[in-house]
């Protein structure tokens, strides 16, 4: 088959677009920035990448495409296409927030880095082929390693990009290693030929080995128990941006790849149950158990939100368990709704790290005389991530919890993990209203006591991301209607 070209750049157009504005970026910077002040450049950088992430959601929203492309590496269905948009979402929210919150010095480097990993997770929600995915997940991680380290004034930042690095480049190693095995059993990097002759094949002790590798190395991904050791000093030592971006978009890129690999690739593996589920639900249970139980010794609210996440991704694994019969858009509906939560505290953070200090909970005291907007949208974030109604964190974690009760039943593995993530939910629901106690009722201190001034654009990001959570908890429909 000739490889047709054309189409394979209509496909990527969203793609060159964000790399292209991660060029014109640079070259901005480096030529009629060079002169200008500190704010002026982080907003000039900040405002080429929010167009070029406009122009690359225009692409996708106009595309007409459907299907595979270039001889399947590409796959444009409703799946790639709500997630793409998902992504450039959550990384324009980020970007939104840096101007008057960041105060590192090269911001056009900080920029281009942020597209680039943003390009790596639109092309891990399309990939349709092994190759193609380790590619796109590394891009994406090389990019999280640089921003985690980004901030060169501060020891702590610097352990948090090595500790992510080394962590991530043997994840990298099991993933490679996963991966030829399962084109050495199979002879195609392809998922649906893979899926297909797994089906017809025996179950070979080498495949077990695959799947051990794969997951181990998505687990590390999704910062899910036991991999889960480079997420609490990753999101304590990196730029909250930085961190903004690692717990949102990531999260659901690294999913989506997670569903299409394990049941569009591996999902007949075994015949009836697919092999890994297993593994999934062991995973699954130990996030749920570790990262909200861990969290509530933490007083630093970095740590807080590392913990969180662990237990959240327990949450989602379940999710995963339910996309086979049921699809991919509760999942995906989780963990977009969980990132809007996520930016939208890092954010908080970001605006009142710039200001003073943001460490420990008792440095959030006050928030709400400070200032009553980031309090009010602090509120809106965590009780979404505690799962309140009529928010959208509520309806993420109901319809993920009702599918995979209708799995099985009650008594089965995937009932068994509702019933732990509930009672998590309810451990969770004390320290999500610790972080509320210091920002609502407790009394600002005296060394922190002065108004906060909060950056427009930054103010802007929050009340966006606030009235997103409102609108798809109120109105589920708007997001899960994208699915046929």
């Amino acid at each position: 088959m000739t490889p047709n070209y054309s189409e394979l750049f209509h496909a990527l157009r969203p793609e060159a677009s964000l790399v292209l504005g991660a060029l014109v970026a640079l070259g901005f910077d480096l030529t009629a920035g060079r002169e200008k002040a500190s704010d002026a450049r982080w907003r000039a950088a900040a405002a080429i990448a929010l167009l070029a992430v406009a122009v690359a959601g225009y692409f996708i929203i106009t595309s007409g495409a459907v299907g595979s492309v270039f001889g399947g590496a590409l796959v444009l269905d409703p799946l790639a296409r709500v997630t793409r948009l998902g992504v450039l979402t959550l990384a324009a929210l980020t970007l939104a927030l840096l101007p008057g919150t960041m105060r590192l010095r090269h911001p056009a480097e900080f920029v281009a880095v942020v597209l680039f990993a943003t390009t790596g997770f639109t092309l891990m929600a399309a990939a349709q082929q092994l190759l193609l995915a380790f590619l796109a997940l590394e891009l994406a991680s090389l990019s999280l390693y640089v921003l985690a380290g980004f901030d060169k004034t501060r020891p702590e930042s610097a352990e948090a990009a090595l500790k992510y690095f080394l962590f991530g480049g043997m994840s990298a190693a099991f993933l490679l290693f996963g991966f030829s095995l399962l084109y050495g059993l199979t002879g195609s990097i392809d998922l649906t030929e893979i899926a297909r002759r797994l089906q017809t094949d025996p179950a070979s002790p080498l495949l077990v080995v695959a799947l051990v590798m794969v997951l181990a190395a998505f687990g590390f991904k999704a910062a899910a128990a036991p991999f889960h050791l480079w997420a609490p000093d990753v999101y304590q030592g990196a730029p909250a941006s930085s961190a903004a971006l690692i717990a949102s978009a990531s999260k659901l890129a690294g999913f989506v790849l997670f569903v299409r690999l394990l049941w569009g690739g591996l999902g007949g593996a075994d015949g009836r149950t697919p092999a890994w589920t297993t593994v999934v639900v062991v995973m699954s249970g130990a996030s749920l158990l570790l990262g909200n139980i861990a969290a509530l010794a933490q007083s630093n609210i970095r740590r807080l939100l590392a913990y969180s996440a662990i237990g959240h991704a327990g949450a989602m694994l379940i999710g995963v368990l339910a996309a086979g019969r049921f699809g991919p858009a509760a999942l995906t509906y989780y963990a977009f709704t969980y990132g809007l939560a996520t930016v939208g505290t890092f954010g908080v953070i970001a605006v009142v790290e710039g200001t003073g200090r943001c460490h420990d909970l008792s440095d959030l005291a006050g928030l709400h005389r400070r200032s009553p907007l980031l309090a009010g949208c602090l509120l809106v974030f965590v009780l979404s991530l505690a799962g309140i109604p009529p928010l959208a964190g509520f309806f993420g974690k109901f319809i993920v919890f009702s599918q995979a009760l209708r799995l099985n039943g009650l008594a089965s593995p995937a009932g068994w993990l509702t019933l732990l993530a509930i009672a998590m939910s309810a451990v969770a629901l004390y320290y999500y209203l610790l972080i509320l106690k210091q920002a609502v009722v407790s009394p600002s201190l005296p060394e922190t006591a002065a108004r906060i001034r909060v950056p427009r654009a930054a103010a802007a990001a929050l009340v966006i991301a606030v009235a997103l959570l409102l609108a798809l908890g109120v109105f589920p429909s708007l997001y899960l209607r994208l699915f046929p």
